[in-house]
């Protein structure tokens, strides 16, 4: 590690993994898990230092690994992919809102190190060879953090990072985000933080405007000065709690700022624009570089004031709303069937489906791997991904699971149970598509005409040629990761709202063509129905107690005869009933009608919009 800049504070350690983090290349074979790089990371996260990887490795495999040593955890913004490291390291420094002279780069390979000084001159690096000597200095950085406040902030940073990719319009981002803002003044309110607010003045930069450092008795002081407005900011959002994260002093009889400072990690919500404008645009002498320009006029629109402390009304005690549930139901277009028979509830149902793409293609989006893609594969990624794959299409990574709006979701995996992955040889990006077929294998010509027969558009020869030289198919997933996916999937939906998974039918299908389905069945319900024993607020939805023989599916073991949809939304009430405490209302006549319509032949039920 070079000795310039050495005055600067490490905030982040970025970990290479194979030959680094542990030992042996996990691509090649086992590894093994170095117990002084885990307890180190332990060790310094309760400093409140951040860990974060950039490794070249397959994502899955190495957050299994990473599980495995239980510390996936201890990281945020992980980068596991086959991409050059250099303009990673760069863009994630962006994302962490920090700068390149307070992180530490670990990597085993001299090029990679040479790569992302390249990138971020300003980056530390080192080899793994020096990290005993680096490990005391970095164990006696930072300040005790034993609670891992500094981590748990920058997950939230995280969750906020990968839902803003999701829009192409900030600003209906930032609408969306629901930020709330708390103010609180007087000796009373303050005082109680002064360590915290002596601290945030001293180490803060970017967005510290008046850089007028203090000690902790001068402060004191001047929190009960009062020819001086002191106040707080605190803010929230529909990702988290970011807790005190500004500060300002106004002196009264000028009109003028002495303090003006926030934390990075509200950067870009217009925190501290809404904070100026709250107070009336006083005089303020911005003092150095700061990461924004103030406005002398504007005001935020999509930010809300919050009531203090003080003021919050009472919450009252846990139990079911009032309001009616909105249930989110995520799945195969089957599931539409759920929709009129659980409106005979008191539920409101939105729902997010298979449709035929721009390519008259149906997509289905509900694997977990896509899921996953929508999150942690970069925009630019996303994009050229649904380009340049007909099966995919320009809305492949849409959906409503991030965003607010659902109090409960019912979610049908069984795409993962179908469908093979196509692993991108130049990347390692993984993509579904198909059920219980390699196309990579199958002459091209052949299943062209195939495709052309259905209507399919841009699966030609060509493509299918192109895509067999590109893509390896690599089967279906494993059991074990689509634990692993189903655990991550649980992280990211609110812990309030409660999962609802459906499993899969246990029956052989005649002439249904998807040869050893009943058998994959059986072992990924097996893997669901661990999942579910061992995760929180997650309940099972077994489709089997009711669909026993091939007389009750139509052309393959997914697609029910449409009074056992009646049957699982009666099942599926019951279960949220249960979840709430409080059996769900119900209309016999809406119920009566649903059943009705059912009866009608398929086109009538088209025109009635059933």
């Amino acid at each position: 590690m070079p000795a310039a800049n050495s005055y600067q504070p490490i905030k982040l350690v970025i970990w290479d993994l194979d030959d680094t983090f542990w030992q042996g290349t996990l691509s090649e074979g086992s590894v093994t898990g170095l117990e002084a790089n885990l307890q180190l990371v332990r060790d310094t996260a309760a400093r409140g230092i951040v860990h974060t990887i950039v490794s070249k490795n397959d994502f899955a495999p190495a957050e299994a690994r990473l599980r495995e040593l239980g510390i996936w955890e201890m990281f945020v913004f992980a980068r596991i992919s086959w991409q050059p490291k250099g303009p990673i390291i760069k863009e994630l420094l962006s994302q962490l809102q920090l700068r390149a002279a307070n992180a530490l780069f670990l990597d085993d390979n001299a090029a990679n190190r040479a790569e992302a000084q390249f990138y971020s001159p300003d980056l530390r690096v080192a080899d793994p060879t020096e990290l005993p000597q680096l490990a005391p200095l970095l164990r006696a950085s930072g300040q005790p953090d034993p609670t891992l406040s500094r981590l748990a902030q920058y997950k939230l940073l995280e969750r906020q990072q990968q839902a803003r990719t999701q829009y192409n319009d900030n600003l209906a981002f930032l609408r969306d985000a629901q930020v709330q803002i708390e103010f609180r003044e007087g000796p009373a309110a303050v005082l109680p933080d002064a360590g915290r607010l002596e601290e945030l003045i001293n180490r803060s930069n970017q967005l510290n405007f008046t850089k007028r450092r203090v000690t902790l008795p001068e402060l004191e002081a001047s929190l009960r000065d009062p020819a001086r407005r002191w106040g707080t900011v605190r803010v929230h959002d529909r990702f988290g709690d970011y807790g005190l994260v500004g500060i300002y002093c106004l002196n009264r009889a000028e009109n003028r700022l002495e303090q003006f400072v926030f934390s990075c990690r509200i950067l870009h919500l217009g925190i501290e624009q809404f904070t100026y404008a709250h107070l009336g645009f006083p005089a303020l002498e911005v003092r150095g570089e700061v990461a924004t320009e103030l406005s002398p006029t504007e005001k935020p629109t999509w930010i809300t004031v919050a009531a203090a402390a003080s003021e919050t009304p009472a919450i009252p005690a846990a139990g079911p709303a009032k309001n009616r549930l909105r249930v989110l139901l995520k799945g195969g277009c089957d599931l539409g069937q759920l929709t009129p028979f659980l409106q005979a509830f008191d539920l409101g149902v939105t729902e997010e489906f298979n449709f035929n793409n721009e390519h008259q293609i149906p997509v289905h989006l509900e694997h977990t791997l896509l899921l996953r893609a929508t999150r942690e594969w970069p925009a630019a990624e996303q994009q050229r991904l649904a380009a340049t794959l007909p099966f995919l299409g320009r809305e492949a990574f849409d959906t409503r699971l991030w965003e607010p709006g659902y109090d409960v979701l019912v979610y049908s995996p069984l795409m993962d149970y179908t469908q093979p992955l196509y692993r991108e040889r130049a990347t390692g990006h993984r993509v579904p598509f198909g059920a219980y077929q390699d196309i990579t294998a199958e002459p091209p010509a052949a299943l062209a005409t195939r495709y052309a027969q259905r209507r399919f558009q841009g699966l030609g020869e060509d493509f299918l040629r192109r895509f067999a030289r590109e893509y390896e198919y690599k089967g279906p997933i494993s059991l074990a990761e689509f634990q692993q996916n189903l655990r991550w999937l649980r992280t990211q939906v609110p812990a309030a709202v409660p999962i609802f998974l459906l499993n899969g039918a246990e029956i052989e299908v005649p002439d249904s063509g998807e040869t050893g389905a009943r058998a994959r069945h059986e072992t990924m319900n097996q893997a669901l129905a661990e999942f579910v024993a061992s995760a929180e607020n997650c309940f099972l939805l077994d489709v089997r107690e009711f669909v026993r023989t091939p007389a009750d599916v139509s052309n393959n073991l997914r697609h029910y005869h449409r009074r056992h949809y009646r049957t699982l939304a009666q099942h599926l009430a019951q279960a949220i009933g249960v979840w709430q405490g409080q059996g769900l209302a119900h209309s016999p006549w809406a119920d009566w009608k649903a059943r009705a319509v059912g009866l009608l032949p398929a086109k009538l039920r088209n025109v009635l919009g059933q």
